[in-house]
Order: structure tokens, then C-alpha cells, then sequence
């Protein structure tokens, strides 16, 4: 992502080279996605351009716009990876730059281009689209630059100020800038002591000057600085003391723990085992912190799952244990379902049984009384028989 010292490089490209001259033509691409035009096509915003003097290139944070001769004037925020080339002139050797010089001209990625009078070509290019360029009447009045605070190359907070407006800021320091201050990334900005803040203020403003002065030359950048082990996570050592990388606000941080240590409340928070390295390139990682919500969603959802998950006796999560702990409640289950219906079908074929047995016992114990009274009416037939057979003998 090209920074203040990238941005300033270019200004003072085309402070050098272009101010004085007329644009003679203009191409301004259709994509509406970086060019912010106000409703005005493409084709009415080179018009807009076509035929005015550059007066001025000016600069705060990482905005950059010309002064014309009269407005409206082109702005350009950089974004991810938006830069200024001028044909035949070195601009500046920024460490990821998209363009190369053997590459067609002006660039397939370019999305203003400029033919001054006398015949000099600059482009402003953006490849992965994050960029803005804006046509405004004054762009120090109206956002973006509006609600930026004070620059730091041109603009430096006093000490005091500064120390202030730290004294106010609970996010990691990281998250609120970059630092070759000696001091954690994690560090809370609030909990910073006055002598630690005062020695960030004089190294944000060291680190900045220096940058510009050999127009954001990476080559140029003292060896100790961590930037040279940031891009691509290069393991290594800064003075014989080893480097470590954590990823802070979404950002991947090259820290030296030997050095930039935490102090306070926070040393017992710090993470035990540095972010692991990834081959995952540096710009889709920025890319994805910055503007994709994506990996925050999926860090919440993971939360969320891993909450759900059983939890051993001691408390801590374990999936064999928890696993294994609902297999056997499985098993138990289904044998408790199995005995059941045994005992429900038993249940049932000893109904069934004495619905068919309870006929045939009535029918059988019927009988049964039936030939008994049958037999006894026999015995009163003969006894009867018998007694008037001794009544006609008597006579």
C-alpha cells in the first residue's frame, strides 16, 4: 500500500516535471468503481481537463490533487496500490509497484492519462481498484481531505499534543499507526508512558522525513527497519535479535519481542506463540483486512461452533472426549429403545394369547357341567325306575 512518503514522491514528480505545461489530451477511463466524477461521463471530465495549465501538485495524507487554472481539479486517493508514473522519469522504486517500464504504454491499469504541451505523458494506474479519483471544485474542503488531521511531514502535532491525544486512544498502537519506536504492537495507545509517547512522536517524524528525502526508495531505507522483513514475512534478525510476526487490527506486524516489549496489565494478555507465517501474499492480505468483512464473519461463526461444542468435566473443550461421550450415550440409547420393545411385544403376544385361550377355556368348563348334570340326570331316571319297579312287586 503506497504510504505518505509514496505519495509525497510522486507530488514532487509532477511538481518537477509538469507544473507550468498545458494538457494538451486527456483519457479518463470508464470505470465508475475509481473514477468519482460526480455524474459527469467520462468523456465530460476530459473535457474538464483538456486545454488548462497545471499550476500546482499538492498533497495531505495520502491524497494528492492539481491545481488548474481554474477548477474544477483532479484529486487522486491512492488506495491499495494506485500510484503516479511519468513516462521516461523514475517517479519513485515503491517495493510493489504494479507498473513495470517494460510494460505497454500507458498501462492497461491506467485510469487518468495525461499528454502534456511539450509532449511529456504521465498516468495515474490503479490495478486493484480501491482508488478514487475525484474531480472537485476545492478538494481541501470537502472529504476526504477535509477530515484528515494534521500532516505529518508538512503539519507535525506538537509533543505535548500528541502525548494528549494518545492519553485518549484505547486500541493497540499498532492499529493506530506504524512505529519503529521500541514499542509492542499490542501495546494500548492509553497505557503508553509519557516518555515512550514522546520517543514514538520523535520517531514517526524521523522515519517520515527520512522516507521522503530519498523519495520513498525502499533501497535506501536503513537496514534495521522492520519494513524490509514485512513484505513476504521474512524470517530474520535486526541487530542479532530475532524477528517475530503477529497480526494486529487485521494487519500483519514484523516485532522484535527483545525490544518491543508489553508493559502493564497487558503482559499477561500477550499471546503466547507468534502468528504463524503465511505463503499467502502480502497484498491480498491487506486487501482482505481492509476492505473484505469476510474473515471477521468466518472468526465469529468459528467462535460460535466452538461454543457450542461439549465440554469436558474440567471445563476445557475437547472433540475426542466429547465425540467418544456422545457415542456411548448413542449406545445406551439404543439399547434402552431395543428393551423396550421387547418388553412391548411380550407385552402384546401375552394379550394375544389369553384373547385366543379365554373362548375355549369357557366352552371346555361348559361342557364339563353339562356332562355332569347330564350323568346325574341319569342316576335320578334309575333310581326312579327302580322305585316303581318295588312298588308293583309289593302289590
Amino acid at each position: 500500500m503506497p504510504e505518505l512518503p509514496e505519495v509525497e514522491a510522486a507530488r514532487r514528480a509532477i511538481e518537477e516535471h509538469c507544473v507550468g505545461k498545458k494538457i494538451k489530451r486527456s483519457i479518463v477511463a470508464d470505470d465508475d468503481k475509481v473514477i468519482d466524477a460526480g455524474g459527469l461521463s467520462p468523456s465530460d471530465f476530459q473535457a474538464s481537463l483538456t486545454g488548462k495549465t497545471i499550476v500546482a501538485a499538492c498533497r495531505k495524507g495520502k491524497n494528492m490533487w492539481l491545481v488548474l487554472d481554474s477548477p474544477p481539479f483532479p484529486s487522486f486517493q491512492f488506495g491499495m496500490a494506485g500510484a503516479i508514473y511519468i513516462k521516461g522519469v523514475a517517479v519513485t522504486k515503491y517495493r510493489r509497484s504494479m507498473v513495470n517500464d517494460t510494460d505497454e504504454w500507458p498501462s492497461k491499469y491506467s485510469k487518468v492519462f495525461i499528454e502534456l504541451d511539450d509532449g511529456l505523458e504521465f498516468s495515474f494506474t490503479d490495478k486493484r481498484r480501491f482508488a478514487k479519483v475525484r474531480l472537485l471544485e476545492d478538494p481541501e474542503s470537502v472529504p476526504p481531505i477535509s477530515e484528515l488531521g494534521p500532516d505529518a511531514l508538512t503539519e507535525p502535532m506538537q509533543v505535548d499534543e500528541f502525548v494528549e491525544s494518545m492519553s485518549k486512544k484505547k486500541i493497540a498502537i499498532k492499529a493506530l499507526l506504524l512505529d519503529q519506536a521500541r514499542i509492542h504492537p499490542l501495546q494500548i495507545a492509553s497505557s503508553l508512558s509519557k516518555e515512550q509517547t514522546e520517543t514514538l512522536h520523535r520517531c514517526i517524524k524521523e522515519v517520515v522525513q527520512l522516507a521522503v528525502e530519498v523519495d520513498a526508495d525502499c533501497t535506501h531505507f536503513p537496514v534495521e527497519w522492520l519494513f524490509h522483513f514485512r513484505w513476504g514475512k521474512k524470517a530474520g534478525k535486526v541487530n542479532g535479535k530475532k524477528i517475530d510476526f503477529i497480526t494486529v487490527g487485521g494487519r500483519t506486524s514484523a516485532f522484535v519481542p527483545e525490544l518491543q516489549k508489553l508493559t502493564g496489565k497487558q503482559l499477561a494478555k500477550a499471546p503466547s506463540k507468534p502468528r504463524k507465517k503465511s505463503n499467502k501474499n502480502s497484498d491480498d492480505e491487506e486487501e482482505d483486512s481492509g476492505e473484505d468483512k469476510h474473515a471477521k464473519k468466518k472468526g465469529r461463526n468459528t467462535e460460535l461452533q466452538a461454543k457450542r461444542k461439549p465440554k469436558t468435566s474440567d471445563g476445557n473443550k475437547d472433540d475426542g472426549q466429547a465425540k467418544e461421550t456422545v457415542k456411548m450415550t448413542k449406545t445406551k440409547q439404543i439399547k434402552v429403545k431395543e428393551t423396550s420393545k421387547k418388553r412391548v411385544k411380550a407385552s402384546h403376544e401375552d394379550d394375544n394369547e389369553d384373547a385366543e385361550d379365554s373362548p375355549k377355556k369357557r366352552a371346555k368348563t361348559t361342557k364339563n357341567k353339562h356332562e355332569k348334570v347330564t350323568e346325574t340326570s341319569k342316576k335320578v331316571k334309575t333310581s326312579q325306575t327302580n322305585l316303581q319297579q318295588k312298588r308293583k312287586a309289593k302289590k
